[in-house]
């Protein structure tokens, strides 16, 4: 078993597995999907510092349970998933290629125009788990840029890891560190 290490988010306190990413540095891998608690927490949170908004996007799969949450907690009655692949019931697809630290080469997201098209006009709020490098967050930037009249007024995540942290263009709730190889703090 890895080391796990002790992380507070939301007013609720957990523990993280750490995976090592090169031979220097871990991550504590945060699943999502695994903390309904927190997600909960997380999202009543997030919502309390977006400004105004129509839509939620996020980018399959860890943010899924995120978006979810806030739609509901919002009172919308969907949201939107960039897909890492096609789907026969999606139609003139919009993509654009993506690089994220916590997936290994290249990765494309979707969108359809079924997805799409209602995003027309809409002040949307891009959310996720993490932010670590931004190549997901800057890939979802994308495909709302070829939507036309989509305004992106919030980038919303659970933890910003590493060096996420100082960027000014994001929202989060806690910061996620980096660790070196015997499990202490890089940052």
């Amino acid at each position: 078993m890895n080391d796990t290490v002790d992380i507070e988010v939301a007013g609720i306190k957990t523990k993280f597995e750490l995976f090592p990413v090169s031979d220097d540095t871990q991550i504590a891998a945060f699943i999502m999907y695994k903390h309904i608690d927190i997600t909960e927490a997380a999202a009543r949170e997030l919502l309390k510092r977006v400004p105004e908004f129509d839509a939620i996007v996020t980018a399959e799969a860890k943010g899924i349970a995120l978006a979810q949450e806030m739609a509901k907690q919002a009172g919308l009655n969907s949201y939107v998933v960039a897909r890492k692949s096609t789907k026969v019931y999606m139609q003139n697809c919009i993509s654009t290629n993506v690089d994220s630290i916590t997936t290994e080469g290249i990765q494309t997201l979707y969108l359809g125009e079924s997805d799409y098209k209602p995003l027309e006009g809409k002040r949307v709020i891009i959310v996720d788990d993490v932010i670590s490098t931004g190549g997901s967050i800057k890939s979802l930037e994308v495909l709302m840029s070829h939507i036309k009249d989509c305004e992106v007024v919030a980038k919303c995540f659970v933890f910003a890891e590493g060096e996420a942290a100082n960027r000014d263009d994001v929202i989060y709730l806690e910061k996620l560190h980096l660790y070196d190889s015997h499990g202490n703090i890089k940052n």
